[in-house]
């Protein structure tokens, strides 16, 4: 078997040294590093060191010096493949088969880096001369420093089509070609690819060329124009400036994800280092993957402008799949149609750390995306809302996580709308003989004076029993009902335990369906609670039976919940009238008293009229 050395540089990127070594010794931070007493010679004063930026470790008792390979093959007695092996499952990769033309390939890869190397030089040396100068005045309108260019390495391609090509003729046209340097069309001589344009290096993880991004310095399209993916470059899994963001991103304890190249440079600008970009398409999910083993909470930061909303909007979505305990994004909003070197020019170092400092959270965004998507004014837009919601977190793959992000939206929701005035638009037929056919609605009244009058509002616990016994029979009015059953006050903690747990069922976006719903709950441990409420017998739709009977029950179920959850709200707001008649006696408020005592009784009859017909079985 031949693993190539990029696969192995791979290999000890995606493994944290320190986490590797600090499983079996123990180690304590020592500014930039790790120490702990050598695990190869016994010592009581620490001087085994370990340096993740490095990837390696050192003693300086002893001199055993190694990667992540060598400590498990020297610690820990592994042979070479099977420490390989034990790598790369915990780092997520498949082990190359065996491949005889590996090393041939390796070989190979080796020259392209020289051309990549060589090229680099050669833009560098074209930014210097005479042809450079358009692209100086550039970089100086700007505001980037000859020091700052040169360590990001920028140099310039002549408006030439040959100029390249004939520079680096020793390496042959093939190379040049498969290096992404040159354009072959058919039956035309190759020619170079970037042409007048402002040349910035991309670079690997150990800071060795594989790509260049060159940017038009005058009016055009493409504004960027990016290499081809090559045997070196696969754009979708690098990351701009991750070279110089890693070793910056530990000492800062976090990472930026900007937009693109001029975002990277005009925050090292304001002397902030850790920042990468995608390569001019979206986060990938690898680009992610890579974030997350850089800080457990990447920021990114995307321009002000709707298109940065958008791509944050999508980069949100993309990421939410791949969320985990401890594994999350926060999203730093830049003030409308501002990018970084804005900010940066305005406000200086301290503006751009007020806009890191206010990050909002991966929830948040996504509320706020929905939220404002389109008019809440209707039921239909709002139970809307609360779909995408539940679609949303249902991408989730880590159930843990995916449960709190469905009961986050939930009390979200619920917050915003569930303390809204309450039209209670299905008309109640009071079956009471001395109102016959008017229908019972409410008026919205003020919810924050329930809780103090529910115990002086008459309603027998049963009856909330009775109610949710109902809800199990047909569980498909917990959707429907999410308000109203909301408001209903439970005193019983193993009730409202039943409740919560519907309603995380229903905003999940699932379908209620009695049998399901009975297994989820016992399997909650409220198997008792079912069966007491089985046997409840205090309403008619406990135990009416038959398609013949359902529109009754569902019918009279609906009407009881309502007045449930109205009962406490009209008894409060009768209390609020009648203690503000002690002080004002206009007619008005005399009459709106008069009015909240005759639909609170109206109430009250029809929850006793629904009571008296419940003379049946259990369910």
């Amino acid at each position: 078997m031949n693993l190539s050395p990029q696969w192995l540089d791979e290999l000890r990127q995606r493994t944290t040294l320190s986490t590797l070594i600090g499983r079996s010794v123990k180690l304590t931070k020592a500014g930039r590093e790790f120490k702990g007493c050598c695990p190869f010679h016994n010592e009581k004063t620490p001087s085994f060191y370990v340096n993740d930026d490095k990837a390696f470790y050192h003693c300086f008792g002893c001199s055993a010096h190694g990667d992540a390979i060598r400590f498990l093959t020297e610690a820990k007695g592994l042979p070479f493949m099977d420490a390989v092996k034990e790598l790369a499952s915990a780092a997520g990769m498949d082990v190359p088969a065996p491949d005889p033309r590996a090393a041939e390939r390796n070989e190979h890869h080796a020259g392209l880096h020289e051309v990549m190397a060589a090229a680099a030089k050669w833009f560098e040396d074209q930014l210097e001369g005479v042809e450079g100068a358009a692209a100086r005045d550039y970089l100086k309108r700007r505001g980037m420093s000859d020091a700052l260019a040169k360590a990001f390495g920028i140099g310039f391609a002549p408006d030439s089509r040959g100029k390249l090509k004939s520079a680096l003729k020793g390496f042959g046209e093939g190379k040049l070609i498969e290096a992404g340097l040159l354009i072959l069309v058919e039956e035309k001589e190759p020619y170079d690819r970037f042409r007048g344009r402002l040349m910035i290096p991309i670079r690997d993880q150990r800071g060795r060329v594989i790509a260049f991004g060159g940017r038009i310095l005058d009016a055009g399209e493409p504004k960027y124009l990016n290499s081809p993916d090559t045997p070196l470059f696969d754009k979708g899994r690098t990351l701009y400036n991750i070279d110089r963001a890693g070793p910056a991103s530990r000492k800062a304890g976090r990472v930026i994800a900007v937009e693109g190249y001029m975002d990277v440079i005009a925050l090292a600008k304001a002397g902030i280092d850790e920042a990468v970009a995608p390569l001019g398409t979206a986060l990938t999910e690898m680009q992610l993957e890579r974030l997350w083993r850089m800080t457990e909470i990447p920021i990114l930061c995307f321009d002000g402008d709707k298109a940065g909303q958008k791509a944050a909007i999508r980069a949100a979505h993309r990421a939410l799949p791949m969320v985990a305990p401890g594994r999350t994004l926060r999203f730093a909003l830049l003030p409308g149609g501002q990018d970084p070197d804005d900010l940066v020019k305005s406000g200086g170092t301290a503006a751009v750390e007020d806009v890191l400092g206010a990050a909002i959270s991966l929830d948040e965004l996504l509320w706020r995306s929905e939220f404002e998507a389109q008019p809440l004014a209707t039921p239909e837009a709002r139970a809307g809302l609360r779909k995408r919601l539940g679609e949303l977190a249902n991408t989730i793959q880590d159930g843990d996580v995916r449960f709190q992000y469905q009961a986050e939206f939930r009390h979200r929701f619920d917050e915003l709308f569930a303390t809204q005035p309450r039209r209670f638009d299905r008309p109640f037929q009071s079956r009471s003989p001395r109102r016959p056919g008017q229908p019972w609605r409410p008026e919205p009244l003020p919810p924050s004076r329930a809780v103090h009058a529910v115990n002086q509002s008459g309603i027998d616990p049963r009856m909330t029993r009775a109610a949710m016994a109902g809800l199990l029979r047909y569980p498909g009015l917990f959707a429907a009902n999410v308000d109203t059953i909301g408001a209903i006050r439970i005193d019983d903690e193993r009730l409202d335990r039943l409740r919560s747990t519907a309603f995380d069922l229903c905003f999940s976006g699932a379908s209620l369906e009695k049998d399901s719903l009975e297994t989820i709950l016992r399997e909650t441990g409220l198997g008792a609670v079912i069966e007491e409420l089985k046997a409840t017998n205090a309403l008619a739709f406990s135990f009416l039976r038959g398609n013949a009977e359902y529109n009754r029950a569902v019918q009279d179920l609906s009407a009881t919940i309502e007045a449930l959850a109205a009962i406490p709200m009209l008894d409060a707001a009768l209390q609020e009238a009648t203690d503000r008649l002690g002080t004002d006696t206009s007619e008005a408020l005399w009459s709106e008293q008069q009015r909240l005592r005759e639909a609170l009784a109206d109430a009250k009859r029809a929850l006793t009229d629904l009571a008296e017909g419940g003379d049946g079985e259990g369910a």
